[in-house]
């Protein structure tokens, strides 16, 4: 027996994977003397470098994108369940962990600044700075970053509460004059159609319109293009005529780079066809064919992605910090020292996983509205929500 988990997708452990990596190498690569050391010993390869692993984020948006429509409309459907509480199982398995690794990066920054006085090392936050990041608001109130990449954790949950809520109003807009049948899911075909003609009008408004514009990078919609192609490339499975379906993915990918060529939507587009291909075809052969201990390898590096994500930056400033008071100095020197760096930080991602990203994730897997007075709260909230758009929308108001 070769496999490891018989629901595993092993082809998206091996992009988390790889994805992971490719950021966390962007940032050794971007931050400290250590990163300037090797800039002077090899200006073009780490250049080259720099550049390239920094287009990884396309990795994650796409993946984004196919996650979040496996989980919310793996047939293409509206979503008929609650759109709040949805909102808040997701802040609660992404957001939480995230704050805890903002304190973690608060309390590394003062211990590097003891001896490094270095300019990517952030101050000491406000408050304001600090609940403008529990908040997912840093970006768009021009608050700087207490840590390296965080503006895409603010874009995802973006993202997905964007997709969640066309789903959701999808259905909202249609279910009196198409009633469905029990369940999370609207079943209708034209109803289905309608969901996914909506997520691809706004991965087109995306493609064509927004991304072409970096004032609007602090928004959902300026990522949207590359979210939509992975949200389309899981629909691929599901649909009527799946190479009509990935044929016209391509297409719209290529009229956009016709129109404007962007490298990072070159690399997105690239991604969500070969996982609409896998979807297709089913599940990635060469990959289901490795051996059981491999595939157990992989599927841990994909686990600790998102936690990799998170920590690296304390150990990477907590490193460059003990790099300069060594006084060390030379190629070799740093070339060592970004090794143990990334596996220190390897390391850490393993503690974080264990003993708090997965402990929130599963408490945020299975809502249950009355185990706690804030689970309630959100309850009590959503329900309120969910009816009062459902009366606007069923029943309009006529306005004088």
């Amino acid at each position: 027996m070769t496999t490891c988990q018989p629901n595993r997708h092993l082809h998206i452990d091996a992009l988390k994977f790889i994805a992971s990596h490719l950021i966390v190498l962007h940032h050794l690569l971007a931050y400290g003397p250590i990163s300037d050391i090797l800039r002077q010993a090899a200006p073009e390869l780490i250049g080259w470098l720099f550049h390239q692993s920094r287009l990884a984020v396309q990795i994650f948006l796409v993946m984004g994108g196919y996650l979040a429509a496996r989980s919310l409309s793996p047939l293409g459907q509206a979503w008929r369940g609650s759109f709040m509480q949805v909102i808040s199982r997701h802040y609660q398995k992404r957001v939480l962990p995230f704050l805890i690794a903002m304190l973690l990066a608060v309390a590394g920054a003062a211990l590097a600044r003891i001896w490094l006085d270095d300019a990517f090392i952030p101050a000491a936050p406000s408050w304001p700075q600090f609940l403008a990041h529990a908040l997912l608001l840093q970006g768009l109130l021009g608050q700087d970053a207490l840590s390296a990449g965080i503006w895409y954790v603010a874009i995802d949950f973006q993202l997905f509460a964007l997709m969640a809520l066309v789903l959701w109003l999808t259905h909202k807009l249609t279910h009196k004059f198409k009633p469905s049948s029990k369940g999370p899911h609207s079943g209708s075909a034209d109803v289905a159609r309608l969901a996914q003609g909506l997520v691809v009008a706004l991965m087109l408004g995306s493609l064509f319109i927004f991304n072409r514009d970096a004032g609007w990078d602090n928004w959902a919609l300026y990522f949207f293009g590359a979210y939509g192609m992975g949200a389309a490339a899981y629909w691929v499975g599901s649909a009527r005529r799946p190479g009509w379906y990935l044929g016209f993915l391509a297409l719209c990918g290529l009229l956009a780079l016709w129109m404007d060529f962007r490298e990072r939507i070159g690399l997105a587009l690239v991604v969500a066809l070969l996982l609409g291909l896998v979807q297709w075809r089913g599940p990635a052969s060469m990959l289901s064919s490795l051996p059981l201990r491999c595939q157990r390898w992989l599927t841990t590096m994909s686990q600790l992605s998102y936690a990799l994500f998170l920590v690296h930056f304390v150990v990477l400033m907590l490193g460059n910090a003990v790099f300069f008071h060594l006084d060390l100095d030379g190629p070799l020197a740093a070339v060592v020292s970004l090794m143990t760096i990334w596996l220190l930080s390897l390391a850490a991602a393993h503690v974080f996983e264990r003993w708090i990203e997965r402990p929130m994730a599963r408490r945020g897997r299975f809502f249950q509205p009355r185990s706690s007075v804030g689970n309630v709260a959100t309850y009590v909230v959503g329900n309120v929500a969910d009816n009062v758009v459902d009366s606007l929308l069923v029943h309009p108001v006529k306005l004088a």
